[in-house]
């Protein structure tokens, strides 16, 4: 198959707009909003939501294995492995592999991701300061600490003083102290640890950097020449923080490490200061001070008190954040218990009694909430069964209310009798209008004519259902459109399936399917249709039962990380319908 060539046309040459991405940087936003880059090295990776994927990606809506991105020649090119939603790019379904090239937008599920990343950002940011030469003065911050060093303290000229030292710096550590004891946040608490620092050591530039994301964050910042931050280096990082040191640049100016910095050359920087934040064992980030030669020269008596600056810092930094934490959880706790009040309103407090059919449904809640829902109603007719199973991305109050939003959207067409694939498609264009791009919802429609056993469904990108035969066999109701809320305009397919009776149509959610054992394999469709079958002839309560039991066999205890919703329908009249 010839892949089709997406945007303008490409040239391999130099001076194109869109030159072949010899080591491939990737954007990656996910369904629920998180973003990172990712650098592909090798000439081809597998994304899914696998472990088992080169770029694992954490969205219900992949498939384990979703599409794969692979070099051939001096081009890159995508393609979608047999995914249940499909791989799009840019908005458009990708039937075979397709050329992909720099702006290029992969859409899988709900996430995103962008061809070309950033990297000359990072290759900027790597070409920072390295402080690794000659006028630099590393010691151990932890040794520092232990020994009680610090006997010498200095003004904010740096004129040494006399009488008393270890009396004045037990006063100065009193102040800071009850200082940074107030009750604040922890913006707050970092600019309050800037102003004693300012104060008792005299810089012109100061910054902290917190350890974050497996990064580093400069969090706090301070200039008395109104300038931008100059001191942020991912060297002095890296030695202060993972290396637990204290560091004094002497000169920086004269360090030929530091002689090809042209900002720190304007700026007239020349002597720099650094000391961890230490918190016991852990290396929450560092301070670091800045000064020209004019105004300010830091010497080992200076990185001495700093250190011990920062020791106390870190202690407060470490609490407020335990605080803030805390409150944190309080407040998803709040939420997440309001959500499943919300959930649970949306779902029937009593199914339909229908003579001649047999009806079950059930939702089993996880530890928090999820967007599971389940709607099943009689038309006006009396003579047409409508079941809805849907599942929505998030948790939490986000996630009930778009439930809320799914039911009030579909509910008046299913009603009036409106086809289900024209109903999904104009509910889908609706969520997608009135949600951001990371909302959507799986969903199972069906609607069954009871007087025939005549099954009419559209499976909006949700697990598949299963029809269980009397006779031992089974069929699967495959996705025929991609999820709800999507993409901005989506179509979808109408199947039929026909129930003779004591067959089964089950419909869930991926909770069931999804939960894993302590070897986090996940239970699976083929497991739940081998328990469904073996079981098939018991009533539905009975089967719903064995179902469940059988799936808390296989977690082996392992908590269940999202809601399972399991729906059971079956004709219980004699013979075949024809």
């Amino acid at each position: 198959m010839t892949p089709l060539v997406l945007g303008p046309p490409y040239a391999p040459w130099a001076g194109t707009r869109y030159p072949c991405l010899a080591m491939l940087d990737l954007q990656v936003t996910t369904a629920d909003g998180s973003e990172w880059e990712q650098r592909i090295t090798d000439d081809d990776v597998v994304i899914g939501r696998s472990t088992r994927a080169g770029l694992t990606i954490p969205d219900r809506a992949l498939s384990r294995l979703h599409a794969r991105l692979y070099r051939s020649g001096e081009s890159w090119f995508a393609e979608d492995l047999d995914s249940r939603n499909g791989t799009f790019v840019n908005e458009r379904r990708l039937g075979g592999p397709v050329r992909v090239v720099h702006g290029d937008i992969l859409t899988l599920g709900g996430s995103r991701i962008v061809m070309g990343g950033s990297a000359q950002a990072r290759k900027a940011d790597d070409g920072s300061w390295d402080l690794l030469a000659g006028h630099t003065v590393f010691r151990s911050a932890d040794d520092l600490l232990a020994s009680g060093s610090g006997s010498v303290l200095v003004d904010e000229v740096g004129t040494e003083r006399s009488g008393n030292a270890a009396l004045g710096r037990l006063n100065l550590l009193n102040e800071v102290h009850r200082a940074l004891s107030r009750s604040v946040d922890l913006q707050e608490l970092l600019n309050l640890i800037l102003d004693r620092v300012f104060d008792h050591l005299g810089p012109e530039d100061g910054a902290i950097y917190l350890v974050s994301d497996g990064g580093y964050q400069r969090a706090a910042s301070r200039s008395t020449r109104d300038e931008s931050d100059r001191l942020g280096s991912q060297s002095l990082l890296k030695e202060v923080v993972e290396g637990r040191q204290a560091a004094l640049v002497l000169d920086a100016q004269s360090d030929e490490r530091f002689n090809q910095a042209q900002s720190l050359m304007i700026s007239g920087l020349r002597s720099i200061l650094a000391a961890p934040l230490l918190d016991g064992d852990d290396a929450l980030g560092m301070i670091v001070l800045g000064s020209s030669h004019s105004v300010r020269s830091f010497d080992e008596a200076d990185m001495e008190l700093l250190v011990t600056l920062a020791s106390v810092a870190a202690m407060r930094i470490s609490n407020v954040r335990l605080a803030e934490e805390a409150a944190e959880r309080q407040r998803m706790e709040q939420e997440l218990t309001l959500g499943r009040r919300i959930q649970t309103a949306l779902l029937p407090e009593n199914l339909p009694e229908v003579e001649g059919w047999e009806i079950h449904a059930g939702n089993l809640p996880s530890r928090g909430v999820s967007g599971d829902y389940y709607s099943i109603f009689l038309r006006n007719d009396g003579e047409t069964l409508i079941i809805v199973v849907a599942d929505v991305s998030g948790k939490g109050i986000a996630a009930a209310l778009l439930t809320a939003s799914l039911e009030a959207l579909s509910a008046a067409p299913l009603e009036a009798g409106s086809p289900l694939d024209l109903t999904c498609h104009q509910v889908s264009k609706l969520l997608y209008d009135r949600t951001p791009p990371e909302k959507f919802a799986t969903a199972f429609f069906a609607e069954v004519e009871l007087s025939t056993g005549l099954v009419r469904y559209v499976n909006a990108g949700h697990n598949p259902g299963l029809v269980l035969r009397v006779t031992g066999s089974f069929e699967w109701l495959n996705a025929s459109g991609v999820p709800l809320g999507l993409l901005p305009v989506a179509d979808y397919e109408l199947g039929e399936v026909r129930l003779n009776s004591r067959d089964v149509l089950v419909l869930y959610t991926d909770g069931l399917t999804e939960a894993a054992n302590p070897e986090t394999e996940e239970y699976g469709e083929d497991r739940l249709r081998q328990a469904g079958l073996v079981n098939r002839l018991e009533s539905l309560g009975d089967l719903a039962r064995k179902i469940e039991s059988d799936l808390d066999t296989f977690v082996q205890g392992v908590p269940y990380g999202d809601d399972r919703t399991l729906v059971l329908l079956r004709w219980t009249g004699n013979g075949e319908r024809s």
